[in-house]
C-alpha cells in the first residue's frame, strides 16, 4: 500500500476499532499475519493508521462477513475490494420492496468511511444507499471515470474557495449529478452563497451522522409512487435549473397566454426554491427536528422540480428562451 501524505490524519488502533467495530485483536492479526495494513509506528511502538486503512478495514469486515477468506482479500487494494462488495447498504425501513438504492459518489476518504459504516446507515429511514465511487480529493475526481449510476455527489473539503466551486461545477457538468452536497470546515460567506445560488447544498462542520443522513435523505422525492405518477425519472430531486434573475425575467414577459401562466409559474418556482433553502437552513441548525425539515425540503424541492418541468412546457409553447443571461 502506498504511503499517504504526512498531512493525512492518523488514528491509533483503538480509534480504528471503535470506528469500524472490529476488535483490536482482529486488526492486529489482519496486520501481522495477513499484511492487510502497514501502519506507521511511533517511537513508543504505537500503531498509527490512516484513512485508507480505516476504509480497508470496513471493507474487509464486510466481505469476510459475507464468507470471503481474509487470507484471499487482505492484500487487495481499495478499488478491488469495492468492486467485490459493490457497497450496498440497506436499512429495514425502505419505502417499497422495489425501490432502487440512492447511488453516491464520494470525494474524501474520511466522510466515505462514515457513510460506509453500519452505524451511519441505521440513520436512514426511507431508502437504501449504494456508494459507487470514492475519490481521495477533488483533483482526483476531475479526471476519474466515475460510475454512470451515481445520482448524488457528496464532497468533503476543509476550505471552500472560488477555485473549489469552479472545479465542482466542472465535475457536476461532466457527470450530470442530480444533486451535490458539500461539507466544509472554513469558507468566505460570499463563496458559500455563490455555491448555494448555483444549486449546491452546502453544510458546515461539525455535522453528526444523523444530521448527515437527514441531509442526504432530503434530496429524495418523499413519495416515489407520486413521482412516478407525474412522470419524473428516478427518485432524486434535481437541483435548481433557473436562477432568480431568469425567473424574474420570465415573470415580466408578456405572452398570449391569457391566464399569465409564465408569470405565475415563475413566481411559484422562486417561492418554492426560497422555502427549499429555508428548510435546508433549518435542517442545518436544529438537530432535534432535522427529520421534519428534511421532509419539508424534500416536499418543496419535489414541487419546485415539477413546476420547472411545467415552465419548460410553457416556454416551448410560447417561444420563451430560458437560457441564463438571455435579455
Amino acid at each position: 500500500m502506498s504511503t499517504p501524505p504526512p498531512s493525512d490524519p492518523r488514528f491509533r488502533i483503538g480509534a480504528v476499532s471503535k470506528t469500524t467495530g472490529i476488535p483490536v485483536s482482529t486488526l492486529r492479526i489482519w496486520e501481522t499475519r495477513y499484511g492487510a495494513f502497514n501502519p506507521v509506528k511511533t517511537e513508543g511502538k504505537q500503531r498509527l493508521f490512516d484513512e485508507h486503512d480505516v476504509s480497508k478495514a470496513i471493507l474487509l469486515k464486510q466481505l469476510s462477513g459475507e464468507g470471503h477468506a481474509i487470507s484471499a482479500i487482505a492484500n487487495l487494494d481499495l478499488a478491488q475490494l469495492r468492486r467485490m462488495s459493490n457497497l450496498p447498504h440497506s436499512t429495514p425501513h425502505k419505502l417499497a420492496k422495489n425501490d432502487e438504492p440512492l447511488c453516491l459518489a464520494i470525494v474524501g476518504l474520511g466522510i466515505a468511511n462514515r457513510i460506509e459504516s453500519k452505524k451511519f446507515t441505521l440513520g436512514f429511514r426511507q431508502v437504501s444507499i449504494k456508494v459507487t465511487d470514492v475519490l481521495a480529493d477533488l483533483e482526483t475526481a476531475k479526471t476519474a471515470p466515475l460510475s454512470k449510476q451515481s445520482q448524488v455527489l457528496l464532497v468533503k473539503v476543509s476550505t471552500l474557495q472560488p477555485s473549489v466551486h469552479a472545479t465542482l461545477q466542472s465535475i457536476i457538468q461532466k457527470h450530470k449529478f442530480a444533486q451535490t452536497i458539500v461539507i466544509y470546515n472554513f469558507a468566505p460567506e460570499s463563496v458559500v452563497q455563490a455555491m448555494k445560488f448555483s444549486g449546491l447544498m452546502v453544510r458546515r462542520e461539525p455535522i453528526s451522522d444523523s444530521e448527515l443522513a437527514e441531509l442526504i435523505q432530503s434530496v429524495l422525492f418523499v413519495d416515489t409512487a407520486r413521482a412516478q405518477e407525474f412522470g419524473t425519472s428516478g427518485t432524486v430531486i434535481s437541483s435548481r435549473k433557473y436562477s432568480d434573475e431568469t425567473l424574474t425575467r420570465v415573470a415580466g414577459i408578456s405572452t398570449n397566454v391569457l391566464c399569465e401562466c409564465p408569470r405565475h409559474v415563475a413566481e411559484l418556482i422562486a417561492q418554492l426554491a426560497s422555502f427549499e433553502e429555508y428548510s435546508q437552513e433549518c435542517l442545518n441548525r436544529n438537530a432535534d427536528d432535522a427529520h421534519l425539515h428534511a421532509y419539508l425540503r424534500s416536499i418543496s424541492g419535489s414541487a419546485r422540480s415539477l413546476f420547472e418541468n411545467a415552465l419548460e412546457k410553457i416556454a416551448q409553447h410560447e417561444g420563451i428562451d430560458l437560457r441564463e443571461g438571455t435579455p
